[in-house]
């Protein structure tokens, strides 16, 4: 498993509401106050879910005073106590956009004839008792705890003195190499003719 995979796995809730577009439902988040913390609920119709694993989202909407309010939540989020749904709506659509134009009665869904209310869980992650022999498990608990150790490389750098002679000998190869390719042609050329 990849380090990053295994780190939003941690994150992650072991079991999340099944959360449907057109619910309305009661979320319960913390809120911190200063050196207080409360719970403070927001109550609205759930109108879009997005993204998957650790960013997966949804927006809640809900009409206070008159005024459209959207909040949108985060699933896995350690602020979220709890979420409750308070009625099952129906919609044909993945994104209720349209509730924003609507007031009063028409800005909600319809509910569902004869639904339930109830409270599933989806379970995302169970939790994995760690067994020995197992090598991944181990391998991953080790790369999460030990720091990666820095290894140093040193390169020995030639300097230009070193590199003159070389040349010159290099030159003085390559002339000769080219005298004696010459030679060798001339020498076929004239068995050619022969």
């Amino acid at each position: 498993m990849d380090i990053l995979k295994s780190i939003e796995h941690e994150q992650m809730k072991n079991k999340i509401p099944e959360l449907k577009i057109g619910n309305t439902v009661r979320v319960h988040v913390r809120v911190k106050e200063g050196n207080r913390e409360r719970i403070q609920v927001f109550e609205g119709i759930i109108i879009k879910k997005q993204g998957g694993g650790v960013n997966e989202t949804f927006t809640v909407r809900k009409i206070s005073y008159g005024v459209g309010v959207e909040k949108t939540f985060l699933v896995h989020s350690p602020r979220i106590e709890k979420i409750e749904v308070t009625r099952v709506g129906r919609a044909r659509r993945a994104k209720l956009y349209y509730l924003r134009d609507r007031v009063g009665k028409a800005a909600k869904t319809k509910e569902q004839v004869g639904a339930r209310i109830e409270t599933r869980e989806i379970t995302v992650k169970e939790d994995v008792v760690p067994v020995e022999g197992e090598p991944e498990a181990v391998e991953v608990e080790k790369a999460l705890e030990e720091p990666v150790p820095v290894v140093e490389e040193t390169i020995e750098v030639a300097t230009e003195t070193e590199k003159a002679p070389v040349a010159e000998e290099a030159k003085t190869e390559n002339v000769s190499e080219k005298k004696e390719e010459k030679a060798e042609a001339n020498a076929s050329e004239e068995d050619k003719k022969a």
